[in-house]
């Protein structure tokens, strides 16, 4: 990702341009952003103070997968060869019982991603409306393949997560098998949607049945002790 931003940087020069904010950039900036949100909710419960939490949420928000990948290699950092990989997905003092303590409803959390998962059908009805589709040549833009692919990375941060917590095996080898059909037969611009929407509707099903990723991905405020 480092060398696509610096390419990027090289070739079509600054990012900050109002032109290069089409109605499809912004769509997907939206998109990249609700995943990002995902992460820096396990950031913010994996820190022992908020000081580190938003040092790292700042850095995930500034330079995306970059820091995604950053963090994911510290956290490997503190295992030992003796410890299951999973634990990488847990703080310290929640490795001994591998309980998660929620002080508050999980209502919050399905609320809260089920806001997102529709704020971004929303975001991709209204472009699909007033720009028309987004299988066009001249969409993809310098910026906008660099912004694809900091997104692709943060989707395969978060479907490792998935695929170690998530108990239910058929149903992720399901979607793996489905999304790579679908990514043969379509655009990898409407597949970031499609992630998005997944990731929001996952986590409402995690929380309704108590599975262990819910307690990380809908509990911000629930599971972080100062």
């Amino acid at each position: 990702m480092s060398a696509t931003l610096i390419y990027t940087i090289c070739t079509d020069g600054s990012p900050f341009r109002r032109e290069l904010l089409t109605p499809w950039m912004v769509a997907t900036l939206v998109d990249f952003y609700i995943n990002v949100f995902a992460i820096a909710v396990w950031v913010a419960y994996k820190e022992q103070t908020w000081i580190t939490a938003l040092l790292w949420i700042v850095m995930l928000v500034c330079l995306g997968s970059i820091t995604t990948c950053a963090y994911i290699v510290v956290q490997l950092f503190h295992l030992s060869s003796n410890d299951p990989v999973q634990d990488s997905l847990l703080r310290e003092t929640d490795r001994v019982d591998r309980k998660l303590k929620i002080r508050c409803s999980v209502v919050m959390g399905r609320i809260l991603f089920s806001v997102l998962g529709c704020l971004m059908f929303a975001i991709l009805v209204y472009t699909l409306i007033t720009d028309g589709s987004p299988f066009r040549k001249e969409i993809l833009t310098p910026w906008m393949n660099a912004t694809l692919v900091d997104f692709y990375i943060n989707v395969i941060a978060l479907s490792v997560c998935l695929v170690i917590q998530f108990s239910w095996i058929k149903l992720s080898a399901y979607y793996a098998s489905d999304m790579i059909n679908y990514m043969s037969r379509t655009s990898y611009v409407c597949l970031c949607f499609q992630m998005t929407l997944f990731l929001c509707m996952f986590s409402i099903v995690q929380a309704t049945f108590n599975c262990p990723i819910g307690n990380i991905f809908l509990h911000i405020l629930l599971c972080y002790n100062v």
